[in-house]
């Protein structure tokens, strides 16, 4: 859906509304994770291995009811001075906590279908969400100027409040269909519960925080540095790196709840390292193949050549992700050994690279440094996780073969990019997605013949 809207919205916005538009969910990715405070990681750790369910399930729900409930009294009666502290309109303020609120309430219904292996319903749910997120963007921004339409309330000078607006709307849905969740169990609060979980999930809030730092940081301070167009066109580039987030964002719904349901099986660390070892290889596949074909997606994906003047990230953007959902991969060692401290940690000090990167190179080098900030910090990351989970829970990664094909992924990429910014030749990157293939077939061959023979 991200691959239908952001040519709307790109078509639509110019670069400084779209600037307002990645502002608004900065902020709303970084109370996401203030008001869960790691209650949902928390969750599927007790919720996999405690034989009171019903009261990991109630006292998680309880506690982030309660101080959603709070933040957003407390939160609204201070509009007025909040809104300008983070330099949003207090329309746009009202409909941020508005979004936070009820996105928060469903946390906990939501990790229980992931954690009880309810994708059906989890995905029904998903998927009316985002059918009327995209709908109503489209009614707002594409219906009603296309065929004229007039309506009172309608100020077409003011657009990406409707993308705001769409979004509150789908989370009200989302609401309503899990509202039998809300009463799925008898309400109890276990104080003993409780404390555990906080202990457990403090350390994971942190380290969110220092992700929401790591994601969001560059397109907070660009603005602020080098203006809202320049902001808006980063941004904008940024999205075409939307395949690889999704796949991210997928591979993370199925992995958390399966690494800690898995965690007692005498093969869970081969089974971990083979998880690595083909998210490894499909990342790298989405990279090289992105790249081959940049020229096509950004014309299908960033239509307006006003964001085309920040093209040049998305190979870097690309790479930096596929390093953000290795660390993914890596982080199940400190939370299934309980030691949620080293995520915070580790995510803390990338968010240290990720400040101190753009605060320093940005004046040098413009955007750029952004998305090589995201890079460094993420590699970093991974590099730190991999080393300190050898000594604490080792698992028998494929390091030479994870190495070999990032490093392939890299150099075809490059051959790619460098192609296209001269002359786009096609046949060149064909050949590079194909001899990536070649040479994943002949080093997997075994494995995949064994995989397809499987009954």
């Amino acid at each position: 859906m991200n691959f239908v809207l952001v040519p709307l919205h790109t078509d639509t916005l110019p670069t400084t509304s779209y600037s307002d538009n990645t502002l608004f969910y900065v902020y709303a990715a970084f109370f996401n994770v203030l008001l869960t405070y790691g209650m949902e990681t928390a969750f599927f750790r007790f919720f996999s291995r405690s034989n009171e369910k019903h009261k990991v399930f109630s006292t998680a729900f309880i506690s982030l009811t309660i101080t959603t409930v709070l933040f957003f009294v407390v939160v609204f009666w201070n509009a007025d001075s909040l809104s300008e502290w983070v330099n949003l309109k207090q329309s746009y303020f009202y409909l941020l906590v508005s979004v936070l609120a009820l996105d928060t309430l469903v946390v906990v219904p939501f990790a229980y279908l992931r954690a009880t292996g309810k994708p059906i319903k989890f995905t029904a749910i998903k998927l009316a969400n985002i059918f009327v997120y995209v709908l109503l963007n489209f009614f707002f921004l594409w219906a009603i100027p296309k065929f004229e339409w007039q309506f009172y309330f309608y100020d077409k000078t003011d657009l990406v409040q409707y993308i705001f607006i769409a979004n509150l709307a789908a989370s009200i849905l989302t609401l309503l269909l899990l509202l039998p969740y809300f009463f799925k169990t008898k309400l109890e609060f276990s104080i003993t519960i409780f404390k555990q979980m906080i202990n457990y999930g403090w350390p994971v809030m942190i380290a969110g925080l220092a992700y929401v730092i790591n994601e969001n940081f560059d397109k907070w301070l660009l603005p602020e540095l080098l203006g809202k167009d320049i902001n808006g066109a980063y941004s904008g580039c940024y999205k075409i790196a939307v395949f690889m987030t999704i796949f991210i964002q997928g591979f993370r719904l199925g992995a958390e709840p399966f690494f800690f349901n898995h965690a007692k099986e005498a093969n869970a660390k081969s089974t971990y390292a083979t998880i690595m070892k083909y998210f490894v290889i499909f990342g790298s596949f989405m990279l090289v193949f992105i790249v081959a074909y940049l020229d096509i997606f950004k014309q299908l994906i960033v239509r307006d050549e006003a964001y085309w003047i920040a093209i040049d990230i998305v190979p870097i953007v690309l790479l930096a992700n596929l390093f953000l959902g290795m660390y993914f991969n890596l982080a199940i060692w400190y939370k299934l050994t309980d030691k949620t401290r080293y995520g915070m940690y580790i995510s803390v000090f990338g968010a240290l690279i990720t400040v101190g990167f753009n605060y320093y190179m940005i004046p040098k080098i413009g955007f750029m440094a952004s998305a090589w900030a995201t890079l460094a910090a993420y590699g970093v990351m991974v590099l730190l996780s991999y080393f300190l989970g050898k000594k604490h829970y080792p698992v028998p990664y494929s390091v030479a073969r994870i190495v070999l094909y990032l490093s392939l992924a890299v150099i075809l990429a490059t051959i790619s990019y460098t192609n296209l910014l001269f002359k786009p030749n096609y046949f060149v990157s064909t050949i590079c997605v194909f001899v990536f293939l070649g040479v994943v077939f002949l080093l997997e061959k075994n494995d995949i013949k064994e995989l397809l023979n499987r009954k």
